[in-house]
């Protein structure tokens, strides 16, 4: 992977996948979600698979085809399954993007014990800023009046929980995963779950309106397919720690998509924290070149 290409690709990574909670709105208010999501991953499972066969790349053997089916109830499955329904419940999309944010920490926190990835004091400040960012970007939002569903706040803790596992399943045994046709065999398990999800939740229908045709189009194009290939590539050229403080930079962007499109004001400490989170990802991810002396001579 060309090294020009590695050092743009994490801000690219971050544009694209913010954008996907702003058309996951769009999506979800217009479709059961779980029908909604097995929709999805179909036509995201089979544009991969013909992109399989047009390169003519390797398809996964058993093991690798059972782990890539792990990968993608993981991250696919669980993450978006649970980030859908929590919209669809009526979360705002920024608060969900806030509170799955808290994915890095998580990652960190459990990367030297299950991958052996040591995480440095310098790594771990930038984290903690960074979160402190997105704790200020919540309290910048306001009060949206009343509370927000249980049943909404419990599914982002669990879309939370699968990214996170996730990002480090991924990292630890996805290492020699053909990337197409292993992405394809994560979208097929996930079709699949959600269909059975789509059974038992009682809803199979789907408002084709201007709106949802295009989230739907761009969450499988821009998302499933173009932001899900450039995380697996991330996640195997970059250590899990420094991938899970990519996400940091999600909920301030998602913030201001929301203001953009939607005329959802900034408050100057929406801002500072949106500031802190930058910063906090900058810290976590750069490397002094001790580091990467002995990253080169390892």
């Amino acid at each position: 992977m060309p090294r020009s290409f590695l050092a743009f690709a994490p801000l690219l990574f971050v544009l694209l996948w913010s954008t996907g909670f702003i058309g996951t709105k769009g999506a979800a208010l217009n479709a059961d979600p779980f029908a909604y999501l097995t929709l999805r991953f179909a036509i995201a499972a089979a544009l991969m698979a013909v992109l399989t066969l047009a390169t003519r790349s390797a398809w996964p053997t058993r093991v690798q085809g059972w782990r890539a089916a792990v990968t993608g109830l993981l991250l696919h499955a669980g993450y978006l399954g649970g980030v859908t329904y929590a919209i669809w419940l009526h979360l705002p999309a920024g608060i969900s993007s806030v509170m799955v944010g808290l994915q890095p920490l998580l990652t960190a926190l459990l990367s030297w014990p299950l991958v052996g990835e040591r995480v440095t004091a310098r790594q771990w400040a930038g984290l903690m800023l960074g979160f402190l960012g997105v704790l200020l970007i919540v309290l910048g939002r306001g009060s949206a009046g009343g509370a927000y569903p249980a049943g909404a706040l419990l599914a982002t803790v669990f879309a939370l929980g699968c990214t996170t596992a996730g990002t480090l399943y991924q990292r630890r045994y996805g290492a020699g995963m053909p990337l197409l046709s292993g992405t394809a065999t994560q979208y097929t398990a996930s079709a699949l779950v959600m269909g059975g999800m789509m059974l038992m939740h009682g809803g199979a229908y789907l408002n084709w309106t201007p709106q949802f045709i295009f989230s739907l189009t761009w969450l499988v194009l821009v998302l499933s397919v173009g932001a899900i290939l450039l995380l697996m590539v991330l996640i195997r050229e970059m250590p899990a720690a420094r991938v899970g403080s990519l996400f940091y930079l999600v909920p301030p962007f998602v913030v201001v998509e929301a203001y953009l499109l939607y005329g959802e004001r900034l408050t100057l400490l929406a801002v500072l924290g949106l500031g802190l989170s930058v910063a906090g990802v900058a810290l976590s991810a750069w490397r002094g070149k001790s580091e990467q002396d002995v990253r080169q001579a390892g």
